[in-house]
């Protein structure tokens, strides 16, 4: 026994606050590179919103694509995936009924639909970070 699996009511705390902590910064914006709630590129802000938790996940897309544990359909607090210039270069928290917080460049952090033709066309994938 042992190990560092949080008990699945931890873990549902942890999801509730993930999704809390990334609701509070819309609005946030869009700044290539950025980390901080001064402004966020899209990895930066996953990077942060985790973070807050105590969740230590990588930097960019790509690491985080390639760290993340595949799921079939994103839960609340999965990072789903688009590509947007060759491969996984985007990325948001999904919150549920098919919707995601992201830092977008054109319009910083906000709420954005997997339904949307946009992001519809560039998915790739959930992945589960945590």
């Amino acid at each position: 026994s042992g190990g560092h699996t949080a008990p699945s009511g931890n873990r549902g705390a942890t999801i509730t606050n993930i999704v809390a902590n990334a609701s509070e910064l819309i609005g946030t914006p869009y700044v290539w590179g950025g980390t901080t709630p001064r402004g966020f590129d899209c990895s930066g802000f996953v990077q942060y919103v985790f973070a807050q938790q105590g969740v230590s996940i990588p930097r960019t897309v790509a690491q985080m694509w390639n760290a993340g544990t595949s799921v079939s359909q994103p839960s609340v607090g999965d990072i789903v995936f688009f590509d947007t210039t060759g491969g996984p270069s985007h990325n948001g928290i999904y919150i549920g009924n098919n919707q995601f917080i992201h830092s977008g460049s054109s319009t910083g952090v906000t709420i954005a639909s997997m339904n949307n033709s946009y992001w519809a066309s560039r998915y790739l994938g959930a992945k589960r970070l945590y």
